[in-house]
């Protein structure tokens, strides 16, 4: 899988394309809750894209400390069902997490996880913080790694 990060008006419409198409396949249609993905928020956005055979498998979104959360974020995590057997969601993270500290160094990176997704988040340095709660009908807990 080749990554990329860019920012929104970097994304060409392919790639805007199919982002949109996967998040929606995951997030609307697979876990099957109705929510608006199209939140406005993309355009003040990194986007780090991963792609296989010029098909984005892979997608996350990252903003800057204050444009989503106190901290800097991560959000919209998702691999393509097909491919979650190469451990991408791991490489995803994983270059989200160097694209902040190469653009936010030393900031605290904060995420709303889903819930069953805790041992891996944790895998990856998150620390849960506080109680669960719901975020569009599904269990989420927030969680940061200094």
């Amino acid at each position: 899988m080749e990554i990329v990060t860019k920012t929104f008006n970097e994304l060409s419409n392919t790639e805007l394309y199919q982002i949109m198409r996967l998040r929606s396949e995951v997030f609307v249609v697979e876990q099957d809750c109705v929510y608006q993905d199209l939140d406005n928020k993309d355009q003040k956005a990194l986007h780090v894209v991963g792609s296989k055979d010029n098909k984005v498998v892979a997608y996350t979104r990252i903003f800057k400390p204050g444009d989503y959360f106190k901290n800097t974020s991560i959000g919209r995590v998702v691999v393509a069902a097909d491919q979650r057997k190469y451990g991408y969601g791991k490489q995803i993270m994983l270059a989200s997490l160097q694209a902040i500290e190469q653009r936010f160094p030393n900031t605290i990176v904060e995420i709303s996880a889903q819930t069953y997704l805790l041992k891996f988040y944790s895998e990856l340095g998150f620390e849960r913080i506080g109680e669960e709660y719901l975020e569009d009908g599904i269990p989420h807990v927030k969680m940061i790694k200094s």
